[in-house]
């Protein structure tokens, strides 16, 4: 009879927060598919903004909100089954390279940027540095929870990411048609300067089938790199850490416990859905799947928000992550018209 009424008890600290996350998701979800390019994350984001800084959270919802981490987490993971590595190994040298280069050079960039030119924190700025490297919103979890990164930066750094998101779904395409460019330089343009892979498909595509083509296997090739990069800031932290403490060298027991677990079913599902495991219809429900635990999750990212602790952090964040995003846009571009335009 306890565990019944322990049961119940739990329920009921957890269902008011997380009805809260599932309407705000569906009306993100209306707004994405009725307003012409209208990001849906970025609208999710919007509403846990607005509720949080408008209405304010209520206590008895607050747990179930805070579950948002849970469900990035399996997003992620499931966002793993999108990877097709057999066709990333046939797309050739340039694009393997190419992807290889611009995340170095970003992920150098940024953390330059931030430390030695804006003086924002270290932690906030290796958020910074792989959301613009890698693939956005998941690269900054997946770092935040490897760093142990606080909970503001986390939601600030992925606001900012999704600023951008926003900015070039609007952008990019005008750019490729005042320049008429080649359908694989702006595919390849758009998969190693954008940040999220939504937007990145969605912008191929409404150039033409081929460049989408090539904007997906790019951006899928830098997806791959994010569970490399959040076992080396993993790496990085943990050694910080312990030479602070008079450790000469890591612990591995420690670097595993910081390691966000979800990263190994991210790259595990990956190569099981290139081995030819999971039927296209199968892949798809898990594509849906992930896209709605992407939105329950950036609505409880939103309430995170709160404008009086973002006041503090000014707009030195945005300003490190435009000055990069101009860099590697311009610089990648004139590349690929050099290499393969």
């Amino acid at each position: 009879m306890s565990d019944e009424l322990s049961l119940v008890r739990t329920a009921r600290e957890y269902i008011p927060g997380l009805s809260l996350l599932v309407v705000g998701a569906g009306l993100a979800r209306v707004a994405g598919a009725r307003v012409p390019g209208v990001n849906e994350l970025l609208v999710a984001i919007v509403i846990g903004v607005v509720l949080t800084n408008a209405v304010g959270i209520p206590t008895w919802m607050r747990r179930g909100v805070r579950t948002h981490n849970l469900w990035l987490g399996a997003g992620i993971v499931l966002m793993g089954a999108s990877l097709a590595l057999d066709t990333i190994v046939e797309s050739g040298a340039v694009v393997v390279v190419s992807v290889l280069a611009v995340t170095l050079f970003t992920l150098v960039y940024v953390e330059a940027l931030a430390r030695g030119v804006f003086g924002l924190g270290e932690r906030l700025g290796s958020l910074l540095a792989a959301g613009s490297s890698i693939c956005g919103v998941s690269a900054v979890v997946a770092v935040a929870g490897s760093i142990e990164a606080k909970e503001e930066h986390l939601a600030y750094a992925a606001a900012t990411v999704l600023l951008f998101d926003a900015i070039t779904l609007l952008a990019y395409p005008v750019i490729g048609r005042v320049l008429e460019l080649p359908a694989q330089v702006f595919g390849m343009w758009a998969g190693l300067s954008m940040f999220s892979t939504g937007p990145v498909v969605a912008v191929g595509f409404e150039h033409s089938s081929a460049a989408g083509q090539w904007a997906t296997v790019t951006k899928l090739t830098r997806n791959a790199l994010i569970g490399v990069v959040a076992v080396g800031y993993a790496t990085y932290y943990a050694r910080r850490r312990m030479d602070t403490d008079g450790s000469s060298s890591v612990q591995w027991r420690e670097l595993w416990d910081r390691f966000p677990k979800f990263v190994l079913g991210f790259l595990a599902l990956a190569l099981i859905a290139s081995a030819g495991v999971f039927s296209a219809g199968q892949l798809a429900s898990m594509e849906t799947a992930y896209g709605w635990l992407f939105l329950l999750a950036f609505v409880g990212l939103g309430t995170d928000l709160e404008l009086q602790k973002l006041r503090c952090a000014g707009v030195r964040p945005v300003l490190v992550v435009l000055l990069a995003f101009a860099t590697v846009s311009v610089v990648s571009l004139a590349g690929l018209l050099t290499v393969v335009g």
